[in-house]
């Protein structure tokens, strides 16, 4: 697409919509403005391609299409087949994977598809034997009745959330906690790393239904065909989630041991992140679970999102491409050398550095909770998030982290020198930005103070910083 064409597309979608209600016109606008002139180093944002942007504003946001290619529960569908197809095919050749589900809204229901998935699969109950069915549709009353009460034994082993697992691998506030009797493994206290051994002790204890790799907040390769090992160890169903680094197994960065998709049983991703693609997510499977899976609309979704997949259609074919593996390279290039301007100044890193795309700062070390860290570099132009580390004092909601990512400030084209310069920007920023205090004078975990002139001085510092490597430059909306 021409940079005329662009601006053209983005300038004439703002107006049409400027007519009808003109603030959320304004709201958009301002965002692209905000973005521009922010790093963002939020390790789950990325910006997708103007392709891919326009291909979500179109007539398939109007259509119903519960069901799946060919077997629809609505008619006039023989559109949406062919991009749901196209978005399958593309993530089946880049991933190498048997099978590809591409209807989840997002990474947490494609982790319930991948749940009822294996649940319907591997469900003992002795209702459900006896009813001779292992199809979710086929089920009765009665044998949902059963089913229901079976889910309390069921069992989930996956990383813990201060070490760096996710939400929807068992935790309580989430719906997975309630489906699962969950378990959860962490890290070494004195490394940060993975225990492999420990992991295999916990299995053997546990006996989960489901071992669930991957993670949201730690800075290292997993080794999924040791988790493999274990998981067949106690006949447990092998579970992926590779939200966070899916571009990079996408970019053959992470392979062998270290690409979750030969490996596991069922993945599950994001289509965003470092995939670079629209907000949505996926299901990679093995052949066994291809049935169940492609019954997640109406197991657990909703209509799907056609507009979403043909989206995903445009950004799957995107990261097929050579340039792809070259970005995903640098994201992790600029991760390390991130990693190393921080640890250079003096800055605490859980593990003590990063292999993939994000960068997990201690920052109890500046006096700071990760609440008061995040708001402080956010008054200077720097957008991150706060985040727990391994055995956080502070607990979920203050956390003692910041963690930083690089895949959209590569998407920019900024480099390795840059992100030395964005490793001293931070530092400045944490160390100039002193703890508050509550009204009674006892330490706050959420008040802090930082002088407005040096966080406008460092605003304008990164704003310049990312002067030379423009957002979106094809588009003017002026």
């Amino acid at each position: 697409m021409s940079r005329n064409a662009e601006s053209t597309a983005f300038r004439s979608a703002l107006e049409v919509i400027r007519a009808v209600e003109p603030r959320v016109a304004d709201a958009i606008g301002a965002e692209l403005t905000d973005q521009r002139e922010s790093l963002k180093l939020i390790a789950s944002e990325n910006y997708a391609s103007p392709a891919t942007l326009l291909a979500m504003g179109n007539w398939f946001s109007d259509k119903y299409a519960e069901g799946t290619v060919g077997r629809r529960f609505y008619a006039g569908c023989q559109n949406v087949d062919t991009v749901e197809a196209l978005a399958a095919e593309h993530a089946r050749e880049l991933f190498g994977a048997a099978h590809a589900y591409v209807q989840p809204h997002s990474g947490i229901d494609a982790n319930l598809v991948a749940f009822w998935a294996v649940l319907a699969d591997r469900v003992e109950s002795p209702a459900l034997k006896k009813a001779q069915v292992r199809q979710v549709n086929d089920l009765t009353e009665a044998d949902w009745f059963a089913l229901r009460r079976e889910l309390g034994n069921q069992r989930m082993l996956g990383m813990s959330l201060d070490a760096g697992g996710h939400l929807t691998h068992g935790f309580r506030p989430n719906i997975s906690g309630k489906m699962f009797d969950q378990r959860s493994y962490g890290t070494d206290p004195a490394t940060g790393l993975i225990d492999y051994d420990r992991v295999a002790e916990a299995a053997r204890e546990f006996k989960p239904l489901i071992l669930v790799g991957g993670y949201s907040a730690y800075p290292r390769k997993v080794n999924f065909r040791i988790l493999r090992e274990i998981a067949d160890s106690v006949g447990a169903t092998f579970m992926v989630d590779m939200a966070h680094f899916a571009g990079l197994v996408a970019g053959k960065v992470f392979t062998g041991d270290f690409d979750p998709v030969p490996h596991a049983h069922i993945v599950t991703t994001t289509t965003h992140k470092s995939l670079r693609g629209p907000r949505g997510g996926m299901v990679l499977c093995q052949p066994e679970l291809a049935d169940q899976v492609d019954r997640g609309c109406p197991m657990v979704l909703g209509g799907p999102l056609p507009h979403v997949m043909a989206a995903k259609a445009v950004a799957l074919a995107e990261a097929r491409r050579p340039d792809f593996a070259d970005y995903a390279q640098r994201i992790v290039d600029n991760a390390r050398a991130l990693a190393e301007g921080l640890l250079s100044r003096g800055a605490t890193l859980v593990t003590g550095g990063t292999d993939n795309h994000l960068v997990l700062i201690d920052v109890s070390g500046y006096g700071l909770t990760g609440r008061q860290a995040e708001q402080a570099l956010l008054d200077s132009g720097i957008v991150t998030n706060r985040n727990s580390v391994p055995q956080d004092p502070n607990g979920a909601w203050y956390t003692s982290g910041i963690r930083v990512g690089t895949p959209a400030l590569t998407t920019r084209g900024l480099g390795t020198a840059e992100m030395d310069q964005t490793a001293e920007l931070i530092h400045t920023v944490l160390t100039q930005t002193t703890a508050g205090a509550n009204a009674d004078g006892t330490p706050s975990k959420a008040k802090y103070t930082l002088d407005a002139g040096l966080a406008d001085k460092i605003a304008r510092q990164a704003t310049d910083l990312l002067a030379t490597y423009p957002l979106y430059p094809g588009i003017d909306l002026s």
